[in-house]
């Protein structure tokens, strides 16, 4: 009878233990995983703050992409104008490179290193506050038809390249010519490109004008034109 006794009592105690041990179970299948097709356990972390708020992470990363879009983004610019010179006059005073420093709005030094028929090669600098920018221009001339600069090994700028070209103007005017210009540019880091708009207003938008008063002091005063036979337009992006 005894060790009847004993036996019910090791059995009772047995069946005493058996929601304890469920429990840990439960518990450890709530905190551990077993990945079958690896063989491992995988223990179940905290969820991040990412993970908690699905689209902070997201925002954040958005954010960062739009702002790089936006500074990174390549700048453009075309005016065409009616000017009172003719073809040959704004031609010579566009493809004398040598002569920028004199009158290029923020162009600080512009000497001509290499020149043949058709084309040139100059150093340029060109300084706006806080930064100056030295890079190699590598000019093609077709006379009196076109001038276009395209900047390399610079390190301010990732692209820059000015097309100046020149057609007959005003019938019955032959001292006058159509002028189109244009301007594109990108700047190679984010930090340059927050100059950008210093760039465009002080720079850009001003060439055009630049090279006119330049015309003025080589060439005199131009050809007189009918306001009614004006033309200026200008796009940018």
């Amino acid at each position: 009878m005894a060790r009847g006794t004993r036996s019910l009592r090791r059995v009772a105690e047995c069946i005493k233990q058996l929601p304890s041990t469920a429990s840990r179970e439960i518990r450890t299948r709530n905190s551990v995983r077993y990945l079958s097709s690896c063989g491992i356990l995988m223990t179940r972390a905290p969820p991040l703050l990412s993970t908690a708020m699905p689209g902070l992470g997201m925002l954040s990363s958005r954010s960062f992409f739009n702002l790089a879009a936006s500074f990174s983004k390549r700048k453009e610019y075309s005016e065409r104008r009616i000017i009172g010179y003719s073809m040959q006059e704004i031609y010579d005073v566009v493809a004398g490179v040598e002569n920028y420093r004199l009158f290029v709005p923020w162009c600080k030094k512009s000497n001509v290193v290499f020149k043949r028929a058709g084309f040139c090669k100059a150093k340029l600098a060109v300084g706006f506050p806080p930064v100056m920018e030295h890079y190699t221009s590598l000019i093609t001339l077709i006379c009196p038809h076109l001038v276009k600069a395209s900047c390399s090994d610079g390190s301010l700028f990732n692209h820059l390249e000015t097309v100046w070209r020149f057609s007959p103007g005003l019938p019955g005017y032959p001292r006058t010519c159509t002028v189109d210009f244009s301007i594109s540019f990108e700047f190679r880091s984010l930090l340059h490109s927050q100059l950008a708009h210093v760039f465009f207003d002080e720079v850009v938008k001003q060439m055009v004008s630049a090279f006119m008063r330049r015309a003025s002091k080589i060439h005199g005063v131009e050809t007189a034109i009918p306001q009614e036979l004006m033309f200026h337009e200008v796009h940018h992006t």
